[in-house]
């Protein structure tokens, strides 16, 4: 075994999301790539400690998986992450992989693209989703996480775009970005919205969308907007448990894995 696989994803802490989501994503690269050495990596040292310390459950973070690379003689290694925009995480793993190189300067180590990154990828995304046809008076919100950082813009374009391939009442908005709940409700009433489908923009259905979108709390969008009138439909399920994004994932691990050394 001469070559390797780094899947990394923010990670979580919800072993059902884990399975759904990041290691059916896994299994299908391990089953594709069989003559490869493939590991996973979580970006989040946060979940990493807290599994280790409620279920003595190890996971590697990205300088871990390297140097586990390392101790199995393998220098040819691709890291395919499973994050949705190139924000923090995916720059945490250029870093990390910057400060490996400096180090093992004999390593090739390339890494592919997040979920969203080239034009193509939103409409991939928007028309892999198979959103059904909403009635006049129904709407989706996706809950993305959102970042300070400035591909938080990438949520604003994947609106854009599910307009242009026809979804009108299809929004997103954001915990932590610009994109807020607040910012729709208007919308939504002007519109005559009755029903509302709220569905996770995010790798798994974790902590985010059982408790900040999905659950009964005061603050939760659900609540939230069951409190202006609306009807609530929450969706838990994880964008790595669609077979069409995953499909885009393992042709961004497949470019990288075609393309010459840089």
């Amino acid at each position: 075994m001469k070559k390797g696989i780094i899947v990394a994803s923010f990670g979580t802490s919800y072993e059902k999301a884990r399975k759904l989501s990041i290691e059916s994503i896994e299994n299908r690269i391990k089953e594709k790539y069989k003559d490869y050495l493939v590991l996973r990596a979580f970006t989040s040292q946060m979940i990493i400690e807290k599994l280790k310390k409620r279920d003595n459950y190890i996971v590697n973070n990205i300088k871990d998986a390297l140097d586990e690379m390392k101790f199995n003689g393998i220098k040819d290694i691709y890291i395919q992450p499973l994050h949705i925009i190139p924000g923090h995480e995916y720059e945490k793993i250029q870093k990390q992989v910057k400060i490996f190189l400096n180090q093992n300067k004999d390593y090739s180590i390339k890494i592919g693209k997040p979920l969203l990154y080239d034009d193509k990828d939103y409409k991939k995304v928007v028309r892999g989703l198979g959103l059904l046809a909403l009635k006049p008076d129904e709407a989706i919100i996706f809950m993305g996480h959102g970042t300070d950082h400035e591909a938080d813009k990438s949520y604003e374009k994947l609106e854009k775009t599910f307009k242009e391939e026809g979804y009108e009442n299809v929004f997103v908005a954001t915990v932590e970005g610009k994109n807020a709940l607040e910012d729709i409700i208007p919308i939504l009433k002007d519109r005559e919205i009755e029903k509302i489908i709220l569905r996770p923009f995010m790798l798994v259905a974790g902590d985010h969308a059982i408790n900040d979108m999905a659950s009964k709390e005061e603050d939760s969008w659900r609540s939230i907007l069951e409190r202006e009138g609306f009807i609530v439909e929450p969706i838990l399920q994880g964008l790595g448990e669609v077979k069409a994004i995953q499909d885009i994932y393992l042709e961004h691990l497949q470019y990288i894995l075609n393309k010459e050394s840089i």
